[in-house]
């Protein structure tokens, strides 16, 4: 493949894991980061683009020769922009905005699974409007815990296991009343509470098949243990020990491609990452989620294994050729992400505290920035709720584990929080 330029739009920690995994293909030529972070600008150029403005992206395209535009973050797809892309002729990976409300409304997502026969668990739907309903349905509710997710974007914030009455209606409350959260709740999506292990897959689709690229286990709540509020995710391990090479191929049989040929069916093709949020039960897999991109921190620990070039990757999802490719995983390491965030995320945070210790990059080691920024006097200081992604690969589990521990005792800054206990679970599976 001829070397191409390309656009990648995010600031976060996938994407500094995307930037690093683009800059280490043998296909790329110049790589722009829209905005980017401090960790991006090692790997290319960050620019200021206002993504929102499809038009302005689109002439920064045609004046730097730009051959794939690949968008990290969700809420730029449910927005539309690979549409636009589309539409002038531009290669853009991910889905369009129609695709994409696999992820932007919960309720789309859970329709479809009911329609085409992927297995979920129940639910039952509910419009701003029936809020009385809603609180009328829990008050009745006799089986706990219960799921509330509010149906639009809340960046891993809009999720709550109840497990009994009291805790359910103070979810209700927060959900109505919180100002991020109000937004994303303007349908309120209660469903059935899956027993099991949960796992995320990833597969790459072009419309018409699709090839699983890896299984991660992510970390979403705040707390040791699985306790406390839920967060974009705390941690993540890759491969787990919960799902061997014949259930993936199981996984994708019954879930995967069924979803590619139901969205096929519908008149809006499914191309890009498709993150299946999976509970493993004794019924087998079922759907809890649908992402329509990498997940963060999953990206993190997924794009250091992948052994075949990302753009070509991409390139045959965008093209509807992904046949033509035999996509090659690192299956036989494991790799560890810690995430490092700042005292008081989910909810309340301050910014502006300095960051020493960042250890250097190496075979073995990354340190992906999220919430970074440099001050006036050139300082790397903190700048968001997670902070930075502190992955490391190692032979067996426990090996990685320990590595990325040893390497987030060399890093601080004020109020730097973290789990202690990422990877725990797949350990005890060992």
């Amino acid at each position: 493949m001829e070397s191409i330029n390309v656009l990648l739009i995010g600031s976060g920690g996938r994407e500094h894991a995307l930037a690093w995994a683009l800059r280490n293909s043998p296909s790329i030529g110049k790589l722009f980061i829209t905005p980017g972070n401090p960790g991006t600008e090692f790997c290319g150029e960050n620019v200021e683009l206002d993504i929102r403005d499809h038009e302005a992206v689109l002439a920064f395209i045609e004046a730097n020769e730009i051959g794939l535009t690949v968008v990290g973050p969700e809420q730029p797809l449910v927005d539309g922009i690979v549409d636009f892309l589309e539409t002038h002729g531009k290669a853009a990976f991910g889905p369009t905005s129609g695709a994409a409300r696999l992820e932007g409304s919960k309720s789309f997502a859970k329709e479809i699974m009911q329609k085409y026969n992927v297995p979920t668990g129940n639910f039952r739907l509910f419009e701003r409007n029936e809020w009385a309903a809603a609180e009328a349905f829990v008050e009745d509710n006799e089986t706990w815990p219960m799921v509330l997710k509010a149906d639009g974007l809340a960046a891993g914030k809009g999720v709550f296991i109840s497990k009994n009455k009291a805790e359910a209606k103070e979810a209700l409350e927060y959900m109505q009343n919180d100002p991020a959260l109000s937004a994303a709740s303007y349908r309120l999506v209660i469903e059935e509470y899956l027993e099991g292990e949960e796992v995320s897959v990833f597969a790459v689709c072009d419309g018409d098949t699709a090839t699983i690229l890896m299984d991660a286990q992510d970390h979403k709540r705040i707390g040791e243990g699985d306790t406390g509020l839920n967060t974009g995710g705390m941690g993540a391990y890759a491969p787990t020990p919960v799902l061997d090479q014949d259930a993936l191929e199981d996984i994708r049989q019954r879930i995967v491609l069924p979803m590619v040929d139901a969205m096929a069916a519908e008149g809006i093709p499914y191309k890009g990452i498709l993150y299946c949020g999976l509970m493993m039960t004794t019924k087998g897999p079922q759907v809890i989620e649908f992402n329509c991109r990498f997940g963060d921190p999953e990206c993190q620990v997924i794009l250091p294994a992948l052994e075949t070039d990302l753009i070509e990757i991409m390139m045959a999802s965008v093209y509807g050729k992904l046949d033509y490719i035999d996509i090659k995983i690192d299956t036989e390491s494991y790799y560890t992400c810690v995430v490092l965030a700042s005292e008081g995320y989910p909810r309340k945070y301050e910014k502006g505290k300095a960051i020493t210790g960042i250890p250097a990059d190496s075979d073995n080691l990354h340190v992906f920035h999220s919430g970074t920024k440099k001050d006036d006097d050139g300082r790397l200081v903190t700048n968001g709720g997670r902070v930075l992604n502190v992955v490391s690969k190692a032979d067996t589990l426990s090996d990685s584990i320990h590595k990325a521990y040893d390497a987030v005792s060399n890093i601080s800054f004020d109020g730097m929080y973290y789990r202690k206990d990422i990877g725990a679970k797949g350990l005890k599976r060992f």
